[in-house]
């Protein structure tokens, strides 16, 4: 027994930092207390396969097929946009600015108070520094140059969400973290202090300054090491602050969730919806651009109403879709269903409740274009700032310390 634990002592002294660490003690009776928790695992909300379907032989043919691996990436330099401390120093005239720095790291300045979803500053999702996917993009401006964040706000532990690095240099500010259930012993690991960590379980709330963060279902999974354990949870956010609300998405796929989600909470200003890396090989636990319009029309009660800001794309190669199909599929969606959507380079600042937000395909001058070209611009729809603020708020107070909801 003395010789098993030497053993097992010394393949966790080898284990690479970025995997994290395992939930224990109070943190690990809090996981198995859940409501959500069953079987030793975390459940979806819906029955989704977490594992690619078909098999690896086939997914290998389509993924390493020369004539498509070549439109996965762009074909020339990706247009960032240069923010500058000076852009994000302004207030926002209507109160409520998102800025998307890429895959699903958004910046959201809301009432006053600043948000920052899943940040990702690293070069790589990846453990390791000379392996895994690459950025396509630079990020648009040095993590420092961001200015103070009240709260940093993570969906899940996948390494496109949560990157080690970048936490690491948050956890020398004075921000505080919102994570699910679980997700605060990887940020113990790497020094965030116990005190700074929110952790909720979906339903539940937490006020950080004139901030309501909620974590909201989803449906996906977890993992960042050898073992997948299932045992941190995965969500989506609403935050809502004393005039505006939003919502992101996370990681997930489509499920009826969303229209109780939007009962609750919705409708909102602004939705942040995951509209990349789908595949027919994982297809319960991403979305595609259609499915991710439906989820925005879901929240919003079934109206077109609010903006839509697609995310978890154009920055890492993460499907076999190509670099482009995100955006054009988002665009025809919003097309077919009257919505309104924002489509901004990385890093470029909107107000979504603005008369106008940025809606012009700026990736079809990067990107190798489909046989047949690009599908003719029509018209945009309306636009109708304010929709999402037609709507009672009596009855949307919230407590300062963590509750279920």
């Amino acid at each position: 027994m003395t010789g098993f634990r030497t053993l097992s002592s010394g393949l966790r002294a080898l284990r690479p930092a970025a995997f994290g660490a395992d939930p224990a003690g109070a943190r690990l009776r809090r996981i198995r207390n859940s409501p959500n928790f069953a079987d030793g695992v975390f459940q979806n909300p819906e029955t989704a396969r977490t594992r690619p379907d078909g098999s690896m032989v086939e997914f290998a043919k389509v993924y390493f097929r020369s004539e498509e691996r070549a439109h996965r990436s762009p074909a020339g330099t990706v247009p960032v946009h240069a923010t500058t401390l000076a852009d994000l120093a302004r207030p926002a005239a209507t109160g409520l600015r998102l800025t998307w720095m890429g895959h699903s790291s958004v910046l959201a300045e809301i009432d006053g108070h600043r948000v920052l979803f899943d940040p990702v500053w690293g070069e790589r999702c990846s453990p390791f520094a000379f392996a895994g996917p690459k950025r396509l993009h630079p990020v648009p401006l040095p993590l420092a140059a961001l200015g103070p964040v009240d709260v940093v706000v993570i969906s899940h532990d996948h390494y496109d969400h949560l990157d080690m690095p970048t936490i690491k240099e948050l956890g020398g500010t004075d921000t505080v973290f919102a994570v699910p259930l679980g997700v605060g012993a990887h940020l113990e690991h790497w020094g965030v202090p116990a005190d700074r960590i929110r952790e909720l379980d979906w339903n539940e709330s937490t006020k950080v300054g004139g901030i309501t963060l909620t974590a909201t279902p989803a449906r996906h999974f977890c993992g960042r090491g050898l073992r997948n354990t299932q045992h941190t949870l995965w969500a989506s956010w609403v935050a809502e602050g004393e005039a505006h609300r939003i919502y992101h998405s996370g990681d997930t796929g489509y499920f009826q969730g969303f229209k109780e989600i939007g009962a609750a909470h919705g409708p909102f200003d602004a939705t942040m919806i995951q509209i990349g890396a789908y595949s027919d090989f994982w297809p319960d636990i991403h979305m595609t651009p259609e499915e991710g319009m439906r989820s925005h029309l879901d929240l919003q009660g079934g109206r077109p109403s609010g903006v839509m800001l697609p995310i978890h794309w154009g920055t890492f190669n993460l499907a076999t879709h190509a670099w482009a199909d995100p955006g054009e599929g988002t665009l025809a969606a919003a097309r077919a269903a009257g919505a309104r959507v924002a489509l901004p380079r990385p890093g470029e600042p909107f107000e979504p409740t603005a008369e106008t937000v940025p809606g012009e395909p700026w990736w079809r001058g990067v990107a190798r274009a489909p046989k047949g070209g690009w599908p003719a611009l029509q018209e945009p729809a309306a636009d109708t700032p304010g929709d999402a603020a037609d709507r009672s708020t009596e009855g949307t107070g919230e407590p300062e310390t963590v509750s279920a909801g």
